[in-house]
């Protein structure tokens, strides 16, 4: 029997708010969930196999996976999608799922919702659900 770790196909999410529909804003909130998510859960473009990234309705002016192109992931799949806009919905909201192979298990991915998203899932609050980055320090 091997004790070699299985690798298996992941979703990982996090979210996100702007205050205002500008190119700099979406870049700039997408980029930091996105460095989030991939400190928290040591993601590497190789094995990212596909991201989404949804936008409520009230953002376009830019793709939000700029940011990701941005950030040098210039080979994954990416692909960008609007929400269906549900009454009472979070206003200026960016989401993400990020598809990746990895060996963690289900309970040892952190989702990350910042900002405004908080509410989104306020169980995986950051930094209140004590994701660990920084070389192991507790934010």
């Amino acid at each position: 029997m091997t004790t070699e770790a299985l690798m298996r196909f992941r979703g990982v999410r996090g979210g996100t708010t702007v205050d205002e529909n500008t190119l700099d804003a979406i870049i700039d909130a997408t980029r930091e969930l996105l460095e989030v998510l991939v400190e928290a859960n040591g993601i590497v473009e190789d094995d990212v196999a596909s991201v989404i990234f949804t936008t409520t309705s009230d953002l376009n002016a830019v793709y939000p996976a700029r940011a990701a192109r941005d950030m040098g992931w210039t080979r994954t799949a990416l692909m960008g999608c609007c929400e269906i806009d549900v009454p009472n919905g979070i206003p200026m909201c960016i989401r993400v799922l990020i598809h990746w192979n990895t060996t963690k298990t289900l309970n040892e991915i952190q989702h990350v919702y910042i900002r405004g998203a908080i509410s989104l899932r306020p169980d995986r609050y950051y930094p209140d659900n004590k994701i660990v980055l920084n070389g192991g320090s507790e934010q």
